[in-house]
């Protein structure tokens, strides 16, 4: 199989759905192979669609099993979208879901005939191709399913293979949330340059700007470790040597994430049963 043949029927295409689809556009997917099931289309996915001639809701009963089923449908609406995915799930069907809390296990009880199934949890950067995705295969995925799942969740950005499912859970707490974290470094930056006397806005545009181009100094810079762009910009006695004394003291900033991120893979955990 390659992206440019394969059949692909898309269920569910909002923010996360729609950016998955403009990846495989771009990934030279032709659109006669790609129908998507969505029941409010945007006016940016109808008009995706139209440029790409992609099938936008076509009548269920006109489609055949797809080689890959991609779920991308809010999580509590699974139980109501099951008997569809049952019926769309056919025995050589490779199902990629990318709900939250919500196991293989999950998605083979409801869809009992695919016997591969990849689950994933991309972030928000994704919807500007810049997402990292962690990814989990059942037993039945092969090689080849295996290859084209990571080709085509590679068109939001990076994509991590982890070898036990549980494990999804902690991508959740460290990526699915990340991006939170990041914005409310950027949030409490800001707010404690308003504290030092800055303008409340000239302080949240500093700190925004300071994240943003940190974050692509780090992009740029895959072979430097985070650690040692740290150290590159901390000189001895200075001004960010103070301020990190504070941020790694022994209450500071690495306990708090790590208990932060203890919380989410919890939560992760209830959630997934």
């Amino acid at each position: 199989m390659n992206t440019e043949t394969v059949s692909i029927v898309l269920v569910g295409a909002g923010k996360m759905g729609f950016a998955m689809l403009q990846g495989w556009a771009g990934l030279g997917l032709a659109g006669a192979n790609v129908a998507v099931l969505e029941p409010i289309p945007s006016p940016e996915l109808t008009a995706l669609c139209a440029q790409k001639d992609i099938r936008l809701n076509p009548a269920e009963s006109s489609l055949e099993a797809p080689e890959i089923l991609v779920v991308a449908i809010k999580p509590q609406t699974l139980d109501a979208a099951a008997p569809r995915l049952a019926a769309l799930a056919g025995p050589g069907t490779l199902i990629v879901s990318i709900l939250a809390g919500k196991s293989i296990a999950d998605l083979s009880a409801r869809a009992p005939r695919a016997g591969a199934i990849v689950r994933a949890m991309p972030n928000t950067p994704a919807a500007i191709g810049r997402g990292v995705t962690g990814a989990a295969a059942s037993a039945g995925v092969s090689e080849a399913q295996r290859a084209l799942a990571h080709k085509l969740l590679s068109a939001v950005g990076s994509v991590e293979w982890v070898a036990d499912e549980s494990l999804i859970d902690a991508v959740t707490a460290v990526s699915g949330s990340g991006p939170a974290y990041v914005f409310l470094l950027a949030e409490c930056l800001a707010q404690a340059g308003a504290a030092a006397g800055l303008p409340a806005d000239l302080a949240g545009r500093l700190a925004r700007a300071t994240v943003e181009g940190a974050g692509e100094l780090m992009h740029r810079s895959p072979e430097t470790p985070p650690a040692q762009l740290r150290i590159n910009v901390t000189s001895p006695g200075g001004t960010t040597e103070a301020a990190l004394g504070v941020l790694m003291a022994e209450d500071g900033l690495k306990p708090l994430m790590e208990k932060a991120v203890a919380a989410a893979d919890a939560r992760a955990r209830a959630l997934s049963g």
